[in-house]
């Protein structure tokens, strides 16, 4: 009995550890200049972009495509490529602080007001970033011979042709995995590990085609620019949508409920 109420001890202190060190981490990040904020999320959304380019480059060159196995595993890898930049080089991305802004105002240390503000910063430098970056890949990637128009396309309808409520459930599940990730890399002690997470997290939104906001908005906007297939309704509904559901995502099902397991579970 006494050797399973340390066990129980331990991982109740270890669970409290990884909340205090989110929490040290997100007051910092909440209490940072705009500017930082801001450039921080435009360096993000622009660096996250390769895992979107990197996926047209393997839609050209491979003789598969969506639906061989092979090609998806390969997609769903070089698509973590843009994360693994991103979280490892601690850029501020927008999905990953659906979870972690969000815990200091559930301990009552920050109010919903600091709260839209990193959040509002950190969107709109993501989502500059990764226009900036979308139309330096549309206009100059094609003539480097490594990757088609049509590859552009085809990533773009993999995301926009599903119903509404597809984009939005599955941006709950995509903001549920980030979320998630960055309770874990936290967690991690070593670059190897936190590396290893990134891939294994990202690639299965990869795999699963889950609509990621940010990374989706460079994959929808490749549409948009050269392909009239891709409509400005198609981009903004799934932006839309997609944002909501990462945010209840990653504020929800990790937040919330991560903050409550271990405040109930240490009182």
């Amino acid at each position: 009995m006494s050797d399973q109420n340390t066990d129980t001890a331990l991982e109740q202190k270890s669970s409290r550890t990884i909340l205090d060190s989110i929490l040290d981490s997100a007051l910092h990040e909440l209490n940072r200049e705009r500017s930082g904020l801001l450039l921080s999320g435009l360096s993000a959304g622009l660096d996250i972009g390769f895992g979107p380019l990197m996926m047209a480059v393997v839609l050209t060159l491979s003789p598969g495509g969506y639906g061989d196995l092979g090609t998806e595993l390969l997609l769903a890898s070089v698509y973590s490529v843009g994360f693994i930049f991103v979280i490892l080089g601690r850029s501020e991305l927008f999905t990953e602080h659906t979870m972690l802004a969000v815990i200091p105002v559930l301990d009552g240390q920050a109010s919903l007001g600091q709260l839209g503000r990193l959040w509002g910063l950190v969107y709109v430098g993501n989502l500059l970033g990764g226009l900036c970056f979308t139309l330096l890949a549309v206009l100059l990637t094609p003539g480097l011979g490594v990757v088609e128009p049509a590859a552009f396309e085809e990533i773009a309808l993999k995301l926009v042709s599903h119903d509404l409520q597809w984009l939005f459930v599955g941006g709950i599940f995509a903001g549920w995995l980030m979320g998630l990730l960055a309770w874990l890399i936290t967690a991690a002690q070593e670059t190897t590990g936190r590396l290893l997470l990134v891939l294994i997290v990202t690639g299965t939104i990869g795999m699963l085609h889950l609509p990621h906001s940010i990374a989706g908005n460079v994959e929808v906007l490749f549409g948009l620019f050269s392909s009239p297939a891709i409509t400005v309704t198609d981009y903004l509904s799934f932006l839309a949508l997609a944002t909501v559901g990462n945010a209840v995502g990653g504020g929800i099902f990790v937040a919330a409920l991560k903050y409550g397991h271990v405040v109930r579970g240490a009182s």
